[in-house]
């Protein structure tokens, strides 16, 4: 009854925090897909059964639509979220309204620790680009599986490693980079193995969602695509992107003049 109890108060939270946005959709038992989300996650590859089990009762699950904020700048963070399905960018927003994209979270990502383990507001808005759903792991069920569980640990250390050199990067990539190597690199970082389990070469991702996450307009991102298949690295499909040549992506610096 109290876990019960703390899962329903975990879904409260959650949608007083969410009230700005497109009011959610709440799947009150575990769906299928939450489960598999879960159990092909990285993380929850290394969990014990008695600890996966716990972990998805006392998991839960949000649909967002296009637009809408999964979670806002300044808000407590109580949760752990990862992307079941659809695509997130993680921006922050100056006091004179512009936007700055730090990167996106496609399916199988996941988010917010950093934040959950100094126990401070968070320090970015992650929008939906398109229709979500995402899964939230209660900052209870995080801590305990940090208490308790060495292979936990350790995947959050290589996780944190992983974010930090994905922005490290991104620091080069806006300041030395030009706008198509830019591309390339972000276009890379979605298909990073240490951050989502099993990336396949093909993203169902559309051309303009690449202008939003890389930061420019689509008729500029849609430039940058051409050239980069033009040099072998990618094929752009009608719905999508396939990588052909990921160390290209990750290592191009532009198409010599």
């Amino acid at each position: 009854m109290q876990l019960l109890r703390a899962a329903c108060d975990d879904r409260e939270a959650f949608d007083a925090q969410a009230s700005n946005a497109a009011e959610p959709i709440a799947h009150p038992m575990p769906s299928a897909s939450l489960i598999e989300s879960l159990r092909s996650s990285l993380w929850g590859r290394v969990l014990t059964p008695a600890e996966f089990d716990r972990v998805t009762c006392e998991a839960f699950e949000r649909q967002v639509p296009a637009g809408g904020f999964v979670a806002r700048m300044g808000q407590p963070v109580d949760h752990w979220i990862g992307v079941i399905e659809g695509l997130l960018k993680m921006s922050v927003t100056s006091p004179d309204g512009k936007v700055s994209t730090l990167t996106g979270i496609r399916v199988g990502g996941w988010f917010g620790e950093g934040s959950l383990l100094k126990r401070e507001p968070r320090r970015y808005d992650v929008v939906a680009l398109r229709p979500s759903r995402v899964a939230l792991v209660p900052h209870a069920t995080f801590e305990r599986l940090r208490a308790t569980s060495l292979p936990f640990n350790h995947h959050l250390h290589h996780l944190m490693n992983a974010r930090l050199s994905l922005f490290i990067g991104m620091l080069e990539y806006d300041r030395l980079l030009s706008t198509d190597a830019r591309v390339a690199r972000c276009l890379a970082t979605l298909f990073n193995t240490d951050l989502y389990p099993d990336p396949r070469p093909y993203v169902d991702l559309r051309q303009h969602e690449i202008g939003l996450l890389c930061g420019m307009s689509r008729q500029r991102a849609n430039v940058a695509l051409r050239t980069l298949q033009n040099c072998g690295l990618i094929r752009v499909e009608p719905r999508g992107i396939t990588v052909l040549d990921l160390d290209g992506l990750r290592n191009f610096a532009g198409v010599p003049t």
